[in-house]
């Protein structure tokens, strides 16, 4: 699923990779320059961050208005994605301008959305799940750099993992509402870094080893071209899930009423109050008439009433 990066200035510093990270806190500004690399990331991708939270699948997923075969599809081409990647930064581990990058204990996240999809498909799900063709292409390149340009791997672990722990944090909260998903993590885990105490710091942990790499003003620029490309991929994927959510049938809960949207005062609503009497959902009757509405049968009974009503009205007044 989307993960938005929402970056926050500040670095960190830290003795070592794996296990328990230990932190050192500094001012936000503390030796920070626009030539480095976290900053150059930072502003070069602002309109292609911007590009993909506008998308139409990340819009609605924030409203909570997301179905759940689509965000299963989706976390299928994250551990397509999570799984090239990863394979990469495994084979990469000693290069010196990724290594620093290199926190498996705390990032990965293949793992969790092997939970993920084992929760959503059953024990067969290896079985069951496709690379689709968006996914493909992203897959693709992720091991066409780490083959050849493994510096370029900073970009892609960079808009993941950094949106990971930051807008992905919020697209968690909105999924278990909207999917009625267990509060006790099933269906999510790819949202939840059990090695991570706290997100803001490790990000800044992160932003300071990028900003430490050994490279010149050249590779920099290329690892945010790579990156925007990055966000394009990302906004491919967006793009293939809302096209296949449109061949899919809306779900409905409660034997066919709409879930409810958050807007207005539920607690208002009569049928509402009707229906949590007699220990029923929350549905609302204005909900249910716009669902028979978007209907065909209930707009062609709509209409034929209204004519009737319009005859009745005319006779009477005649």
């Amino acid at each position: 699923m989307p993960a938005l990066k929402a970056e926050e200035p500040g670095q960190e510093e830290t003795v070592q990779n794996g296990g328990d990270v230990v932190y050192e806190e500094h001012d936000d500004d503390d030796g920070v320059s626009p030539s480095d690399l976290s900053e150059l990331l930072k502003a070069g991708t602002v309109e292609a961050h911007d590009k993909a939270e506008n998308t139409q699948f990340v819009k609605d997923f924030l409203k909570g208005h997301i179905r759940k075969e689509l965000f299963k599809l989706g976390a299928v081409a994250l551990y397509f994605t999570y799984s090239a990647l990863e394979e990469e930064m495994d084979g990469n581990r000693d290069q010196p301008q990724f290594a620093p990058l290199y926190f498996p204990e705390e990032l990965h996240r293949r793992e969790a959305l092997a939970k993920d999809l084992e929760f959503f498909y059953g024990e067969n799900w290896q079985a069951v799940v496709q690379l689709s063709e968006a996914t493909r292409k992203y897959v693709d390149r992720i091991h066409e750099v780490g083959r050849s340009e493994p510096e370029l791997l900073v970009a892609h672990a960079y808009t993941r993992y950094m949106g990971d722990l930051s807008g992905g944090q919020v697209l968690k909260k909105v999924a278990q509402r909207a999917l009625k998903l267990p509060s006790t993590g099933e269906g999510v885990q790819f949202y939840t870094f059990d090695n991570i105490s706290n997100a803001k710091e490790f990000k800044q942990l992160y932003r300071s080893r990028m900003n430490d790499l050994d490279l010149d003003q050249e590779t920099k620029h290329r690892i945010v071209e790579e990156a925007n490309r990055a966000f394009g991929f990302n906004m491919e994927i967006f793009n293939e899930l809302e096209r296949v959510g449109k061949t899919i049938k809306d779900e409905v809960l409660d034997g066919g009423l709409p879930e409810y949207d958050g807007k207005g005062d539920l607690s208002k609503c009569p049928y509402y109050a009707a229906k949590t009497a007699a220990g029923g959902g929350s549905a609302c009757a204005c909900h249910m008439a716009m669902a028979v509405l978007r209907h065909p049968t209930g707009q062609v009974i709509m209409s034929a009433c209204i004519a009737l009503l319009a005859g009745v009205a005319a006779w009477y007044l005649m």
